[in-house]
């Protein structure tokens, strides 16, 4: 796929945090970010993958480890990022785990509360802790990640498609909420991209059947996602770009909305 060229979004010296940046649709964000030139702060759970990651990136980024379901560690990234390079007036929140998986008389109360935890609380977290630096400019961008999962549910993962449809809640309450002092909140909600996450569970499934990945990839678009028309994971991006869109200038009158980046996956209208 040819790299993505700078759309001229008018990013130019915001800043920006974006969660979940070691890897996937969130470093691709922050690279897109970046070459749009805006000041960009990334973070993860695990430092080493994190400091890896800001190698790559396409210019200077501030890379600060957290794990977003503990509060003290969120605070603790707040203050570092307002430090190095002031308030965020643009937020992607891209942290995510596929969870307790199972069916639901298989998944145990702790599965729940783990997966919502990281699913949906953490989104509630940092948007609380990095709101108030955005309020009173009358400009900020707010883009929480989803999944088809919040729309259209599969039963093997029914906690991870709860916080998603949670997550589409909160950002509706967000956007009516905000939208009147300048801050605008979306999501975005892909389906079966290319990430660690879709490799794992991959991987998963070709032991499971004894087959090869690819072999296990095509099987699952076929048995389990037969709306996609393209027959393909998407890339990551494809994600990204959506996203950059959405929190620059050229999205100034897109509020509350729901971007599905799916290939058709969701089967209503």
């Amino acid at each position: 796929m040819p790299s993505v060229l700078p759309m001229d979004l008018e990013l130019a010296g915001r800043t920006a945090l974006v969660t979940g940046a070691d890897s996937g649709i969130g470093w691709h964000t922050a690279r897109l970010l970046l070459q749009e030139g805006a000041r960009v702060a990334i973070t993860d759970v695990d430092p080493d993958r994190l400091d890896a990651a800001a190698a790559k990136l396409p210019g200077d980024v501030l890379a600060v480890a957290a794990d977003l379901t503990d509060p003290a560690a969120v605070d603790r990234l707040h203050r570092e990022v307002v430090a190095g390079l002031g308030a965020p007036d643009v937020l992607v929140h891209a942290a995510g785990v596929t969870g307790a998986q199972g069916l639901f008389h298989e998944i145990d109360e702790d599965g729940w509360r783990s997966t919502l935890e990281t699913d949906f609380f953490a989104a509630v977290r940092v948007v609380r802790t990095f709101l108030d630096g955005m309020r009173g400019t009358g400009w900020g961008r707010i883009v929480l990640l989803a999944s088809e999962d919040a729309v259209q549910p599969y039963t093997d993962e029914l906690p991870y498609c709860a916080a998603k449809a949670a997550v589409l809640s909160l950002v509706k309450g967000l956007s009516k909420t905000y939208g009147g002092e300048g801050i605008l909140v979306n999501a975005v909600s892909p389906a079966f991209i290319a990430t660690p996450m879709t490799d794992a569970m991959m991987q998963k499934r070709a032991d499971e059947l004894g087959v090869g990945v690819e072999e296990a990839i095509s099987s699952f678009l076929d048995e389990e996602r037969p709306f996609m028309e393209l027959k393909r994971r998407g890339e990551a991006e494809e994600v990204a770009a959506v996203i950059a869109f959405l929190v620059s200038e050229r999205a100034s009158f897109v509020n509350g909305s729901n971007y599905r980046v799916d290939s058709g996956s969701v089967a209503t209208i």
